[in-house]
């Protein structure tokens, strides 16, 4: 039995090809990166996947309910999707093209856990994104 299965099967979802197809992009992408349901459904174009958009969209917020993948809102009601991941990572976004990066830096983690206890509160979540230009041709226009 194939490993997205399995994660469709846990999360308490059928196995359906247009889920299975959708999972596998988003288990293939590269370290950090993002796909919103636009990018997933030109991929599926891209391999003769006769999937919908509309069935793209229904597929990712059942995904996000079941706890499968990550929903990320950036400024522009631009949207994005990840596997949910156990560890906590940040993100930038640049503003202009709309390319999503990840980081990951344990000085600023240490450092906000120092101003939560500073402040009184213990982190249970967090979310941190940065809006800027990227250095692939945003930010010399």
């Amino acid at each position: 039995m194939a490993l997205e299965n399995q994660e469709l099967r846990k999360a308490g979802l059928k196995v359906t090809l247009p889920r299975v197809k959708i999972y596998q992009i988003l288990e293939k992408a590269g370290e950090g990166d993002h796909f919103s349901a636009e990018d997933i459904y030109k991929l599926l174009l891209e391999h003769n996947e006769d999937v919908g958009l509309a069935t793209v969209y229904r597929v990712l917020t059942q995904f996000e309910a079941a706890g499968l993948v990550s929903r990320h809102h950036f400024e522009g009601g631009h949207s994005v999707f990840e596997l949910t991941q156990d560890e906590q990572h940040d993100h930038i976004v640049c503003v202009k093209c709309g390319k999503v990066r990840e980081f990951s830096d344990p000085a600023l983690k240490k450092r906000q856990d120092e101003i939560a206890r500073e402040l009184g509160f213990k982190i249970t979540d967090r979310t941190l994104y940065l809006y800027g230009e990227c250095a692939e041709g945003c930010s010399k226009k």
